[in-house]
């Protein structure tokens, strides 16, 4: 039995997924993805399933995702299922259709939240001056 074990990131989300032999099962977080809520979070996880269908239904999947917010952790978890995807078709057919949809399906996306700096509410925003 062939069993593979891909990565993603997106902002403080750190996805794992377990690609193997199977029939098609998907698992977030040790629950079945048809339940996995909000559905745009859901339709995003899905993405790579839908570009390679055949592929799909030959694998069984499950993902752990830990930190950030439900959509960081669906832009992690898709980005873990293409790498895992591809790792074990072994075809570079696979990726060349990931990267030609979207490039953060192969490589994760590095952009984080600017830290704050003093003098101000957030990370650019000063409080105002008036000279009057």
């Amino acid at each position: 039995m062939k069993v593979v074990l891909a990565t993603g990131r997106r902002k403080a989300a750190l996805a794992r997924a377990t690609v193997k032999d199977g029939h098609g099962r998907m698992f977030i977080n040790r629950r079945a993805l048809e339940t996995y809520e909000p559905e745009l979070a859901r339709l995003k996880i899905l993405e790579p399933l839908s570009m390679v269908p055949e592929l799909a239904k030959r694998v069984d999947i499950k993902v752990d995702v830990t930190g950030g917010g439900y959509m960081g952790q669906a832009d992690a978890a898709r980005t873990a299922i293409a790498r895992g995807l591809i790792k074990w078709s072994g075809d570079p057919k696979v990726r060349e259709i990931f990267k030609q949809y979207d490039w953060t399906l192969i490589k994760s996306d590095v952009r984080f939240k600017e830290s704050k700096k003093p003098g101000g509410p957030g990370a650019r925003a000063k409080v105002q001056k008036s000279y009057r």
